[in-house]
């Protein structure tokens, strides 16, 4: 019962009922990737290509998406990375979560929210005042 809610009323944990629906009507299962994420196609999108979609497993998270699969989703490739031999590159580095809002985000040098000193004023900037 607490899984049929959840899809009733969250966008974000998982998939939605009609997101169900519409699998189950025209889905094809493609494949799975190393966090459980499992990657749909069928039907036709606004331009004529075929429609790609993605139930994350867990919160809906785009950045949980690795490489191979967002060339995949973003019609880069047309073969996903469970019909080829996909290999990340070396320069592709490992997933991290989004940080964003948590006490683990990145604050810059100078944030308000860092838990460092502003830099000191120089001088040598000039504010700009109207009518100047």
């Amino acid at each position: 019962m607490k899984n049929f809610l959840v899809q009733f009323f969250t966008w974000w944990n998982g998939q939605t009922l009609g997101t169900r629906f519409h699998t189950w009507r025209k889905g094809t299962k493609v494949g799975q990737d190393e966090f459980g994420n499992t990657y749909y196609e069928g039907g036709k999108d606004s331009e004529g290509r075929t429609r790609r979609w993605v139930i994350y497993k867990g919160y809906s998270e785009a950045s949980m998406i690795p490489p191979g699969w967002h060339g995949w989703m973003h019609h880069r490739v047309d073969v996903p990375p469970t019909q080829e031999n996909y290999v990340a590159r070396e320069w592709q580095k490992p997933h991290q979560p989004n940080l964003t809002g948590s006490s683990a985000a990145y604050r810059p040098k100078g944030s308000l929210l860092g838990n460092t000193q502003r830099p000191q004023v120089t001088g040598d900037y000039d504010a700009w005042t109207p009518g100047a």
